[in-house]
């Protein structure tokens, strides 16, 4: 009797036999390929199989060549993706499901927009797609940020009528939103008849992400009011949006949310609240949450980490990664980052760099450009501003914006207005639209008394058409949010609000306050009026509206869209001393606890 000689294979397979001997029979039976696909754990190994498919004849069979096709797409590396593109190639007749996956695979690899070469293919070759198809391509467009190829997206599921699709429509308000064009996201929103809570949680991811709290917080309660069952998504979503804002009595009410309908039971959900907490102000609500979870992933870990780094508890923040190395859960990027912060916010620059190195050496993490840029604000803040140019001129990445103008920041403060003014020019030749940059570096020169480099860079703003970015602050009071801006005049209360500054100035200077006026410096100002203009900062409109607003006692937080300037600094110190009120002021880089007339930077910031 003939015996089938069997087919060894290479690999994770060898010495294994492709064939199996049949318990009734004397000859050997093939073993489905399919079954061995799931197993494969290199490119290599599905080659393997793909090269038995084609000594058996099932190179033709779509249905194998859908399981290669997929396999490959799942882990959308060149080589997968480039190869998987190979295999559809060789499809004389593919159908659409075929197209779907290797789409899906697009969409999550580094060249998305490559899924459009096919799909052009397979509508020439008369493939009709289907309601799976079009959110692998919106992903890819919103991936690539290609806004043109989305908008024709659109306009081709208008024509096939998949416009009101349930599984369409969240990722075309995605495509949207991550082209920053929130309105189209909202116009599809507005559409939808009779919107589910997925279609809810896309619009307000969106909103998330783009930095609106406030829309996102509103759909929140249209929801509410729709009686609409939320997810953990949209509790992630809302949780979010009080960051952004900081407000802490709203987040206290999403938290006994959370918890009265049972989403402290996602790792995420709590996760989302120790980031909420610390953003909010409230380092010891955050703790409390943390210490509660029962379970602590990764991202757990490392959002106290970065709590306790934000508001200045170095020693804390490192000591709690000796905890998190003790339970074994290792960290990640986002960890070493929130090291880095602590470290670099408290001073400690060698035990920064050693966090770095064994980042890189001891856990292979890619160091990204905020890692460089902790690194740099380390050394500059430090006042070695050599060292830090050196640093940034020879790092492995090319510098970018963020790492320059960090540069340009520690310039200013330690008043070196030559490397300043070389830091600018790099900038320049990246961007010269930020305001910010101008600013930093008039404000340098008139505290070093060059005038003339003053006046040439207001010139510069006006012919570029640059206008500074306002401050604004905002503060909660019995569950409101208010926000002001410097030297904003235009409502009867704010001018009421100036008289009440102007009587706190005066008392503070009594104990020894001095307005810092070399900050206040712009052409069109006279000497008396740069005291007045540092006066009606945001910063102090919105402390001064907490004073008067909230009890004796009571702690007043303040957010900030720009840096703290040094007299708004100097002056929430004294405040703090003879109002015996705790402030909290979160900038655009960090909390300042006031308390007692120290500040929990000590004043390194």
């Amino acid at each position: 009797m003939a015996i089938q000689t069997p087919l060894l294979i290479v690999g994770p397979f060898s010495c294994q036999e492709i064939t199996k001997k049949n318990s009734r029979k004397d000859t050997f039976t093939p073993i489905d390929p399919l079954a061995l696909v799931p197993k494969c754990k290199s490119l290599r190994d599905l080659k393997q199989i793909q090269a038995f498919s084609i000594k058996t004849q099932m190179q033709n069979d779509i249905f194998f060549m859908s399981k290669l096709i997929n396999f490959c797409t799942k882990k959308p590396t060149p080589a997968f993706i480039y190869h998987a593109h190979l295999l559809f190639d060789k499809i004389p007749q593919p159908d659409i499901v075929l197209f779907n996956f290797l789409a899906r695979g697009y969409a999550r690899s580094d060249i998305p927009l490559n899924a459009f070469v096919l799909f052009l293919k397979i509508l020439t070759l008369g493939v009709v797609p289907d309601f799976y198809t079009f959110p692998s391509l919106l992903k890819a467009c919103a991936g690539a940020e290609a806004l043109e190829e989305g908008k024709q997206l659109h306009c081709l599921l208008i024509k096939y009528g998949l416009n009101s699709d349930m599984y369409v429509c969240p990722a075309l308000m995605n495509m949207y939103i991550e082209c920053k064009d929130n309105g189209s996201a909202r116009r599809v929103f507005d559409r939808i008849a009779d919107p589910c809570v997925v279609t809810y949680n896309a619009i307000i991811m969106g909103y998330v992400r783009s930095s609106e709290p406030n829309e996102a917080l509103l759909l929140f309660r249209e929801l509410q009011v729709k009686k609409i069952k939320p997810s953990d998504v949209t509790i992630l979503g809302v949780v979010s949006s009080c960051a952004l804002l900081g407000t802490l009595g709203f987040g206290k009410w999403v938290h006994e949310y959370v918890k009265k309908n049972g989403f402290d039971q996602y790792v995420k959900v709590n996760t989302a609240l120790i980031d909420m907490y610390a953003k909010c102000g409230s380092l010891a609500d955050a703790i409390s949450v943390f210490e509660s979870m029962p379970n602590r992933d990764t991202q757990a870990w490392s959002a106290m980490i970065m709590a306790y780094a934000i508001h200045g508890r170095a020693r804390s923040a490192i000591t709690l990664f000796q905890e998190m190395q003790n339970t074994q859960v290792n960290p990640d990027g986002i960890t070493f980052l929130g090291l880095l912060y602590a470290c670099n916010h408290s001073g400690l620059i060698e035990e920064g760099f050693r966090f770095f190195n064994s980042m890189k050496e001891n856990y292979r993490i890619v160091p990204g450009v905020k890692h460089y840029g902790c690194l740099l604000d380390s050394l500059a803040r430090a006042g070695r501003l050599t060292d830090a140019f050196k640093f940034l001129t020879e790092l492995p990445i090319l510098p970018t914006l963020l790492l320059w103008r960090t540069l340009l920041a520690a310039c200013s403060i330690h008043g070196n207005v030559d490397l300043g003014k070389l830091v600018l020019e790099r900038i320049f030749e990246l961007d010269k639209s930020h305001s910010g940059d101008y600013v930093i570096f008039s404000n340098m020169c008139a505290r070093a008394g060059k005038w003339e480099e003053v006046n040439y860079i207001w010139k510069l703003m006006k012919e570029r058409g640059i206008k500074k970015i306002p401050g604004c602050s905002s503060i909660e009071v019995n569950n409101v949010l208010h926000e002001f801006f410097s030297g904003e005049v235009m409502h009867i209360e704010h001018r009421e609000l100036h008289q009440e500054v102007d009587k706190l100035i005066e008392k503070l200077k009594l104990v020894g306050y001095v307005p810092d006026t070399s900050i206040a410096f712009c052409p069109s100002l006279k000497d008396e009026d740069k005291e007045a203009t540092l006066r009606y900062h945001s910063e102090k409109l919105a402390i001064t509206f907490g004073l008067l607003n909230s009890p004796p006692g009571k702690t007043i937080r303040v957010v900030k869209n720009l840096r703290i300037c040094g007299d708004c600094h100097s002056a929430a110190k004294f405040i703090a001393l003879i109002f015996k009120r705790n402030i909290i002021i979160r900038d655009l880089h960090r909390f300042h606890h006031f308390e007692g007339g120290n500040c929990s930077c000590g004043d390194f910031w």
